[in-house]
């Protein structure tokens, strides 16, 4: 028994001491970047942008933001505009690039927009799980 135990012990230890440790044949490694926190936490909380009214510049109310998503294929943020409707009935669902949409005077807002360019966009459709 008590060469059992030893000989699990040297094995761990051979295994800790070479650095990589293998999960089913492949080598386990893990990047990271350094993040400035402080200049992250001035940004936007997706838990506030998700329900925002969106504006264009003349201040007409032209939407809301109904989510945010994030493109798998080139890591592009997207906000999903709710367009028209009432009460979540005949919405027009729309993506437009996270990146067009500015902050002015605590407005989410989209320079040239309105409600008719907007629902002129192909309807954005959610993939089935």
């Amino acid at each position: 028994m008590k060469f059992a135990i030893a000989t699990c012990a040297v094995m761990l230890a051979t295994a800790f001491s070479t650095g990589n440790l293998r999960a089913q044949g492949t080598v386990q490694s893990i990047t990271t970047t350094r993040v400035d926190v402080v200049q992250l936490a001035s940004g936007y909380r997706a838990s506030k942008v998700i329900g925002a009214t969106v504006y264009n510049e003349s201040r007409d109310t032209i939407g809301t933001i109904d989510d945010l998503v994030v493109s798998p294929k080139d890591s592009v943020t997207y906000a999903i505009l709710s367009v028209g409707g009432f009460l979540g009935l005949g919405t027009h669902l729309v993506a437009v690039p996270f990146g067009s949409l500015h902050v002015v005077d605590r407005q989410m807002r989209l320079p040239g927009a309105t409600r008719d360019s907007l629902k002129a966009l192909p309807e954005f459709r959610y993939a089935s799980p």
